[in-house]
């Protein structure tokens, strides 16, 4: 027995490319189909814990899954825009804290979230380093974008354009980063946060620009009607907001009729919840109240349905590369007719040679089984973290 093994050992390392492929084959079959499905599952786990942990989101009619993808996970484009003064309505019906999140703007690929401290809060998030923002322009920077951009406490982020083309005269916010958030292993891990006036100041819906009080500024004046001046386009604004220059920035109009995309209600009971979402039954309201665990559910459905389809497709495929490989293993036997013949003149018994010719196959798949069930280990380990950082790259 142990003869028939020692070269059925010399028999591999003879072929060990042959070998080699037929393993990572027959790995893929087995490790595949299921690590698809831990993968979707886990996945599937996070988004309704988030939603779980967020069940209502205020906002303007249209798209429940595109607000709900906006306000919890930063995705997704950016849902019509509602009043700031929706929150002080809602607030108001003292059921509910409303905390206002305003996700239009990027710096780079990460979402730039305009926000209150109560967000904070909400989210029972802590700092590794620094403060929360308590100046116009300051920004918090989530754990994934500090290590992304190698960036911490004392360093600056910039706001990107939202289009190449854009002339309407925004110019890029550069906001100093005073605070770096734990890693929540979650959406925020990969979003930059300012308040709510920040956004408004990156939207071109305030500004900063020199005093045109002062002498060098007079030839920039076109009209001046008492405390009412007009200037050129020659004006410098400031694209910085520094000790020096924050008391030059101003909001033109009324700033409970300035943007905001989403709000997210803070029920104080789960009656309150009830009453509250009784309050926007209404059809001929502006805004809706969506539950997000329906929306999720709904979504998650739908990638369920499509996994079970992938799932299929791979097990057919892996079918087929069985067979493949079945047939590498009946011609493989053919072509050793002659090393057969040989054993059996020298006295290899019939048990002998068959041993031998087992042996690939049962060394195959047991190397295949135990690769695959590793490589599984590792998936329920660090599979999903792996993804959520790819999808992020």
């Amino acid at each position: 027995m142990m003869g028939a093994l020692y070269l059925a050992y010399q028999y591999f390392r003879y072929h060990c490319v042959k070998t080699a492929l037929l393993v990572t084959a027959i790995t893929l079959v087995f490790w595949l189909p299921l690590t698809i499905q831990l993968l979707i599952d886990r996945t599937a786990e996070q988004l309704m814990a988030r939603a779980d942990q967020t069940p209502l989101v205020v906002g303007r009619h249209g798209s429940p899954l595109e607000l709900v993808l906006n306000t919890l996970y930063f995705r997704s484009d950016t849902p019509a825009p509602m009043p700031y003064a929706d929150v002080e309505n809602l607030e108001s019906m003292r059921l509910a804290e409303a905390i206002p999140l305003y996700v239009r703007f990027h710096s780079q690929q990460f979402p730039i979230v305009g926000t209150t401290l109560s967000y904070f809060d909400y989210r029972r998030h802590q700092f590794a380093s620094g403060r929360s923002m308590a100046l116009l322009g300051e920004a918090v920077i989530g754990a994934q974008v500090a290590e992304s951009l190698g960036i911490g406490v004392g360093d600056s982020v910039i706001s990107s354009p939202e289009s190449v083309f854009d002339i309407a005269g925004i110019y890029p916010l550069k906001m100093p980063v005073v605070g770096v958030l734990k890693r929540s292993f979650g959406p925020d891990d990969k979003a930059i946060f300012t308040d709510i006036k920040t956004t408004w100041v990156i939207e071109g819906l305030g500004h900063g620009h020199q005093d045109l009080n002062q002498g060098s500024a007079v030839r920039q004046i076109l009209k001046k009607d008492g405390d009412i001046i007009i200037a050129n386009a020659s004006v410098q604004n400031w694209n910085e907001i520094t000790p020096d220059n924050i008391d030059s920035f101003h909001f033109h109009g009324d700033l409970r009729q300035l943007p905001i995309s989403s709000v997210i209600p803070v029920p104080q009971s789960d009656k309150a919840a009830v009453l509250l979402q009784g309050r926007f039954a209404a059809p001929d309201l502006d805004n809706q109240i969506v539950r997000t665990q329906i929306v999720m559910q709904e979504l998650l459905d739908t990638v369920f349905t499509v996994r079970n389809y992938v799932v299929i497709a791979v097990t057919v495929i892996g079918g087929a590369t069985l067979l493949v490989a079945a047939l590498v293993f009946m011609l493989s036997m053919r072509l050793r007719h002659n090393e057969v013949e040989s054993l059996t003149r020298i006295g290899a018994s019939r048990g002998q040679v068959t041993v031998l010719l087992a042996a690939e196959v049962v060394v195959v798949i047991v190397a295949s089984s135990l690769l695959a069930t590793a490589l599984f280990i590792c998936s329920q380990r660090f599979g999903v973290a792996l993804l959520q950082q790819w999808l992020i790259a």
